[in-house]
């Protein structure tokens, strides 16, 4: 009875074995068939881009660090597919603003690489999609107190930042430059510029943070413009999203509590707060406008 009962067990794993080699083989569409990642290093022969301007991968370091960057983020799985599916729902709004403000389209990938496109706040209390400190985000026209926060308000940050790129580019006249300066702010960058008598920001010799900074964002365009590439097969379109069902609805100012407005106007405390998390009070009293901009489910 033993022979019988381990014969039937090697049978039975047999037949699963067989089933399995049946199903991968018939099955030839990516999406139907059970497969593995297959990871993709930087290709020697291939010329990557920032903003139009050539990333020089025949330096041997510049190389490796960008390796580094695509390598360290594709085998980030579950936060790279996140942020595939955040690019659906929030590059839609970030491409036009870039666009009619002059802004190269690959600065979309700076937003990426400084919060995954999530609202975060950083340990030096960096906040929002562009991570703007307070100071900064003043300077540059956004409301900060304790009732409005427009870092959380993804136009309007991004209309600062595309501001910032602005006045950076008329000082160094690249791109890639610009996007290093937002790492480290223009005086510190331009320190370093002065210092080594150089003003590439391949050739530049930076804190860790920077020196990764801008490779970080080319791995980020690198995987999101080619997701299948680095195998990454996903359904999840924008309609998926409940923002694919929201309206901007112009309201009157919410000067007292948030919930008793929400519910006068036809919706709740909480979607108030979760699609318009620039609003940090229960109440806004100050602004001067007598209507405000509120997104809101569609009725």
């Amino acid at each position: 009875m033993k022979g019988l009962k381990t014969i039937s067990s090697i049978a039975i794993i047999v037949l699963l074995v067989l089933n399995l080699m049946f199903l991968i083989s018939s099955n030839t569409s990516p999406e139907n068939s059970i497969s593995f990642q297959r990871i993709n290093s930087v290709f020697k022969n291939k010329q990557y881009r920032f903003a139009g301007e050539i990333v020089p991968t025949e330096d041997a370091e510049v190389l490796e660090r960008l390796d580094r960057e695509i390598s360290s983020n594709v085998y980030w799985q579950g936060n790279t597919l996140q942020i595939l599916k955040l690019s659906e729902r929030y590059f839609p709004i970030i491409e036009p603003i870039l666009k009619a403000n002059g802004i190269p389209d690959d600065f979309k990938y700076l937003a990426v690489a400084e919060s995954g496109l999530r609202d975060a706040i950083s340990p030096s209390n960096a906040v929002g999609k562009w991570q703007f400190l307070k100071g900064t985000a003043q300077g540059f026209g956004l409301t900060v107190n304790e009732e409005i926060d427009e870092r959380y308000n993804l136009v309007k940050a991004t209309e600062a930042a595309c501001a910032y790129f602005n006045q950076a580019f008329l000082k160094y006249g690249s791109w890639t430059a610009v996007a290093a300066s937002y790492n480290m702010g223009m005086a510190g960058y331009q320190g370093k510029v002065n210092e080594q008598l150089e003003d590439n920001y391949y050739n530049l010799w930076l804190n860790s943070e920077t020196s990764r900074y801008v490779f970080r964002i080319i791995a980020y365009k690198e995987i999101l413009e080619n997701p299948k590439a680095y195998g990454y097969i996903y359904n999840y379109g924008k309609d998926a999203y409940p923002d694919a069902l929201l309206e901007t609805r112009i309201l009157p100012v919410p000067t007292n509590d948030l919930a008793l407005w929400a519910k006068e106007n036809g919706t709740n405390y909480k979607s108030i707060r979760y699609y318009n998390p620039w609003i940090r009070s229960n109440k806004i009293t100050t602004i001067d406008t007598p209507e405000v901009a509120i997104l809101v489910p569609r009725k």
